[in-house]
C-alpha cells in the first residue's frame, strides 16, 4: 500500500514537473519569437500553390531521400507563412508541403523562394501566406471541380482568408502527368480554362490572378502538345512562366533546388509586373 502511495505521489511529481516544463517552453518560444506572433495577427498576403510534384517540391529528393539542403533564397522568415494540415497558420519552412496529400518524400519548391523575391522587391508586400495544396502524379481531370483535390482546394482557400488577408493568386504548376496520352495532352487548354473559371466562380473572385507554368519536362512523349495548350490560353488575367531549360534531377522529370529557385524567381517578377497595390 505505501509503495502505491509513493509510486502515485512520484506520477502526479513528474506530471506536474513536465507541465511546467511544457508551459516555461511555450511562454520561451513566445518571448523568443515576437514577430512571428504580430504576423499571424497581421493582414496577409495570400498566394495558393497547386498542382502536382513540381509545385509540391522534388528539389533535393534522391533515391526517395531528401537531402536537407536549403538555400538562403528558401530560408524561414517569420513573416511567411503556412496553412499547415489543420488550417493553422506556422512559420513556413522547408519542405513547404509536409503532410499535404498522401505521404511522400518532399523537398524544396518554389513556394518559400517566391515569398522571400516578393518580400525582398515588392515594396509594399507584408506578410505572405502559403497555402500548400499540390498533390503528385495527379492529372488535371483530377483537379476539375466536384473532384476530392478541388473540393480540398476550395476548403483550404476559404479557410487561408477566414481570419482576414487578401487572395492575391494562385500558383499552378500541373501537366506532367497529362503527356503520356494523346487525349490527354489534347485535352489540356480546355480542361484548364474550365478550372480556371469555376475556382473564380468559386471562390466568389472573378478576377483572381492565375499564374501558371509552362511544362519543362514531363511522363510521357505529349510535352509539347500540352505546353501549346498551356501557353495558349488567353483568358484575362492568367499569366504564363516557362520552365523549359531548367535543371532537372536525374530522373528527368522534377527540378532541382536551383532550379526551383528560378522558377520562383520567374513567377515572383510575373506576380509582381502586375501588382498594383
Amino acid at each position: 500500500m505505501e509503495a502505491r502511495v509513493r509510486c502515485s505521489r512520484s506520477t502526479k511529481t513528474m506530471s506536474t514537473t513536465w507541465l511546467l516544463r511544457l508551459f516555461c517552453t511555450l511562454l520561451a518560444v513566445s518571448y523568443s519569437y515576437p514577430e512571428f506572433g504580430r504576423a499571424l495577427e497581421a493582414p496577409k498576403d495570400i498566394f495558393i500553390l497547386a498542382g502536382q510534384s513540381n509545385m509540391a517540391g522534388r528539389g533535393g529528393v534522391r533515391h526517395g531521400k531528401w537531402d536537407g539542403n536549403v538555400p538562403p533564397e528558401c530560408r524561414p522568415n517569420p513573416s511567411i507563412l503556412r496553412l499547415n494540415p489543420q488550417l493553422q497558420w506556422e512559420e513556413a519552412h522547408e519542405p513547404l508541403h509536409t503532410g499535404i496529400g498522401p505521404p511522400k518524400t518532399q523537398g524544396v519548391g518554389p513556394g518559400l523562394a517566391f515569398a522571400n523575391e516578393i518580400r525582398a522587391k515588392g515594396s509594399m508586400v507584408g506578410v505572405v501566406g502559403l497555402v500548400p495544396c499540390a498533390v503528385g502524379g495527379t492529372k488535371i481531370s483530377a483537379w476539375a471541380r466536384g473532384t476530392t483535390l478541388y473540393n480540398e482546394l476550395v476548403r483550404r482557400t476559404k479557410a487561408s482568408v477566414s481570419g482576414g488577408g487578401q487572395l492575391r493568386a494562385i500558383l499552378w504548376y500541373q501537366g506532367e502527368s497529362d503527356t503520356v496520352r494523346s487525349e490527354d495532352a489534347e485535352a489540356y487548354k480546355g480542361n484548364l480554362e474550365k478550372l480556371i473559371i469555376d475556382l473564380r466562380s468559386d471562390l466568389s473572385h472573378p478576377t483572381l490572378l492565375f499564374i501558371q507554368v509552362a511544362l519543362g519536362s514531363g511522363e510521357g512523349k505529349f510535352i509539347e502538345t500540352v505546353r501549346r495548350g498551356q501557353l495558349g490560353i488567353r483568358l484575362p488575367n492568367v499569366k504564363c512562366v516557362d520552365a523549359k531549360g531548367l535543371r532537372l534531377e536525374p530522373d528527368k522529370l522534377h527540378l532541382t533546388t536551383i532550379a526551383q529557385i528560378h522558377l520562383a524567381q520567374k513567377l515572383a517578377a510575373a506576380f509582381l509586373a502586375g501588382d498594383q497595390s
